[in-house]
């Protein structure tokens, strides 16, 4: 909550919230758990840990949709509709940056990277390093560790936003202390005021940003985008095709965007501590024929397929009503011009004069 006021009451007084602010979109969720927060315990009113409640990559024990928590429900359903770039879940018990994944595959307590293992490590020492005191820490090197390596858990949020949302999450446990006294916040809150202002700040400063464009029509299409090397993607928005694509900098990498019935783009980018931005233009393939439709949030057709591309009638539509309104002025026209005639005939030979009895 501190972190919403700073930035509300700096705006257009300082640099890094005027950034923030004006360049990116921010959802602050107080308290996933707010039913356990007032019980002071880790479950919910069904004493249901949610942060072991989510579908897991290893073990189908959360698969059963019906036995989903309400309040993973609701966090699985605002991470699909916003398309968040990343997040960050706070936590206590500990003074450490957390990375995917949270578990492996054999459960052994061990290192076990994702595939954006890179990006995660500078995300989550650009947060230690920011901290008061952070990456100080005995335990761990750096300030960071990752999740499978420390604490493994499985049903987690942090792997499934990543593999299912396209979120990059951090765990951030910013206090030894489980349950800090109120009177604490404050001083928590200024520990960790620069790594959370420079957290969110770097999703605008570093990476590449850009959108993905059809070349036939001009318009923005949902593509996906890929680095080689990295077995991940994360897709562009339906509606401006937009994508927003964490990559540690300081080295070269090789860029692809493709979308079902578009031929393949890629480019070699060279990323630097500042962010790039690279728009991919894609050309048709030429195989309509089993190519599914495109489609955009607003739910219609954006492709050249007349049999159900919406917009494709639209324009057919309006292409038969400006010729039946042409038709209709030319009507017109000609009825004047008899019209006209007809008055000039009868002024140049008028009628005969017609006597009438009384």
């Amino acid at each position: 909550m501190q972190l919403a006021y700073w930035l509300c009451d700096n705006y257009l007084k300082d640099p890094l919230a005027t950034l923030i602010v004006e360049n990116t979109h921010l959802h602050i969720l107080p308290s996933m758990n707010p039913d356990g927060f007032a019980l002071r315990r880790r479950g919910n009113a069904n004493n249901v840990d949610l942060n072991r409640d989510f579908p897991d990559q290893f073990f189908p024990n959360n698969d059963d949709i019906k036995q989903r928590q309400p309040e993973t429900r609701a966090i699985m359903n605002w991470i699909k509709q916003e398309h968040f770039t990343a997040s960050a879940s706070l936590h206590g018990g500990a003074l450490v940056a957390n990375y995917p994944w949270d578990g492996s595959r054999d459960t052994r307590k061990q290192y076990y990277g994702c595939p954006d293992d890179k990006a995660f490590r500078y995300m989550a020492s650009m947060y230690s390093q920011s901290h008061y005191n952070m990456s100080l820490s005995k335990e761990f090197e750096g300030g960071i560790t990752n999740g499978a390596l420390w604490y493994p858990i499985y049903g987690g949020m942090q792997d499934w936003n990543y593999i299912h949302g396209g979120c990059f999450e951090l765990t951030l446990e910013i206090s030894d202390v489980k349950w800090p006294k109120a009177s604490e916040l404050l001083v928590i809150w200024k520990q960790n005021k620069m790594s959370m202002l420079n957290l969110v700040a770097s999703l605008v400063k570093t990476g590449v940003h850009g959108r993905i464009f059809a070349a036939d029509t001009g318009r923005p299409i949902p593509g996906s985008l890929m680095v080689k090397g990295i077995d991940s993607k994360i897709n562009a928005s339906g509606t401006f095709g937009d994508y927003h694509r964490i990559i540690a900098p300081g080295q070269s990498y090789e860029v692809v965007a493709s979308m079902e019935g578009f031929k393949p783009k890629r480019t070699r980018v060279m990323l630097g501590r500042e962010a790039m931005n690279l728009d991919f233009i894609l050309d048709p393939d030429g195989a309509l024929k089993g190519t599914k439709p495109l489609r955009n949030d607003c739910g219609c057709s954006c492709n050249d397929d007349g049999a159900s591309n919406k917009p494709f009638l639209l324009r057919e539509a309006y292409l038969w009503l400006y010729l039946l309104a042409l038709f209709s002025l030319l009507a017109l026209y000609l009825l004047f011009r008899r019209r006209m005639a007809s008055r000039l005939a009868a002024h140049r030979h008028p009628p005969p004069k017609r006597t009438v009895a009384v």
